[in-house]
């Protein structure tokens, strides 16, 4: 088997554990937004050049970094698990299990990116497309979440840092389109 299809199987097996994952801890809603995020990025991966440099993008990959880390503190602190579990029906995670733990540490792999695309490995190429393509579309979900409310439309959690978290990762995905 060549590298890049070494790559190609390993980017699979990447994103069809965290689907995986994510269906048996969240259910199917849970699953579909892993799905368009980690499906998308790798489909965008395989149809892309790896063209783009950590160089280009590295100003928007730190400023999506920094404002999903916000984002991850915001969905703690004002209960998102508990509100999307109310809206699906699927229990809450429980926090610290293996499957839980795992996921965490497959979504970790984004903090990879630096290192693999300034060694020219493709499957950096693979986890920046995943990443951006992640926050700056299925995260635009909380806007949707609170149209399934039985209330008037309002704040659902982890919805204002979106605001800042989205636009960043659009810089990153027209960033590592262009390469430049």
């Amino acid at each position: 088997m060549s590298t890049q299809g070494f790559l190609v199987a390993l980017a699979a097996a990447h994103t069809a554990a965290i689907v995986a994952i994510g269906y048996v801890l969240l259910g199917f809603v849970g699953m579909a937004l892993f799905a368009f995020g980690f499906v998308g990025g790798l489909m965008v991966w395989l149809v892309a050049r790896d063209a783009a440099t950590f160089a280009d993008i590295r100003l928007p990959y730190f400023l999506t970094l920094g404002f999903f880390v916000l984002h991850k503190v915001e969905e703690r602190e004002l209960d998102f698990f508990p509100a999307l579990s109310q809206l699906t029906g699927v229990p809450v995670p429980q926090e610290g299990s293996p499957l839980a733990l795992l996921l965490y540490a497959l979504a970790a792999a984004w903090l990879l990116v630096p290192l693999l695309m300034r060694r020219g490995n493709s499957f950096g190429h693979y986890l920046a497309w995943t990443f951006f393509v992640s926050m700056g579309l299925v995260e635009l979900a909380h806007f949707v979440f609170p149209l399934f409310e039985e209330r008037p439309y309002g704040y659902f959690p982890g919805m204002a840092s979106v605001v800042l978290l989205a636009p960043a990762a659009w810089w990153g995905v027209w960033r590592l389109s262009r390469g430049a």
